[in-house]
């Protein structure tokens, strides 16, 4: 017989995951429009003409993100203590900011539309770039205080703890030759822990 914990409330969805989908095809909408007056204004040739060299940008841009990405982490490595060019001198200055939101202003330049590509341009402006990283790290570090110390771990063992059908599955090793397994390292001074329990 085996007994299985009461499955957990079902958490409420949030809002930004309720309305997101609405927003995406309301911007899509939008992107359709805007496209549609500009072609009636300055033509359909004009259009196609920004969409290519929107594309052609956006893809240099990435292009050199990732470079730079890449040149950064490739400076870290090296400047690493114990590594084969560590400088005994001073601390590694740390890498640039805001080179995800440069990756990202490419990708959105890439993507054919108007709305997108003046958010990719404005993207590339670096006071744009290193204000929102500015807000980016506020908020992670907001989430990570805000955040129970043990949630992470928790989930681990609640994943190790139980199958997949939800039932805990209780049980002691015994050994037949009646000895007794060496000490673990996590095991305390009273001996080995006691066993997971719901």
């Amino acid at each position: 017989m085996t007994t299985g914990t009461p499955p957990p409330n079902r958490p409420r969805r949030s809002r930004v995951r309720r309305f997101l989908p609405l927003g995406i095809v309301a911007w899509l909408v939008l992107e359709i429009w805007l496209l549609i007056l500009v072609a009636g204004a300055a033509g359909g040739l004009t259009v196609l003409l920004l969409l290519v060299a929107g594309f052609v940008f956006g893809a240099a841009v990435v292009k050199k993100a990732g470079r730079r990405a890449f040149s950064n982490l490739t400076e870290t490595l090296r400047q690493a203590p114990g590594g084969p060019g560590a400088q005994e001198g001073p601390e590694p200055q740390p890498a640039a900011r805001g080179n995800g939101f440069l990756m990202l202003g490419g990708i959105l330049l890439m993507i054919p539309g108007m709305l997108s590509d003046v958010a990719g341009l404005l993207l590339l402006v670096p006071p744009v770039r290193k204000a929102l990283s500015g807000l980016t790290e506020r908020a992670l570090e907001r989430r990570m205080r805000a955040a129970s110390p043990g949630s992470l771990s928790g989930a681990f063992q609640q994943a190790r703890m139980h199958r997949p059908d939800g039932k805990v599955v209780q049980g002691e090793v015994i050994r037949e030759d009646g000895t007794q397994p060496p000490p673990r390292r996590d095991d305390g001074p009273q001996g080995p822990r006691p066993p997971l329990t719901p």
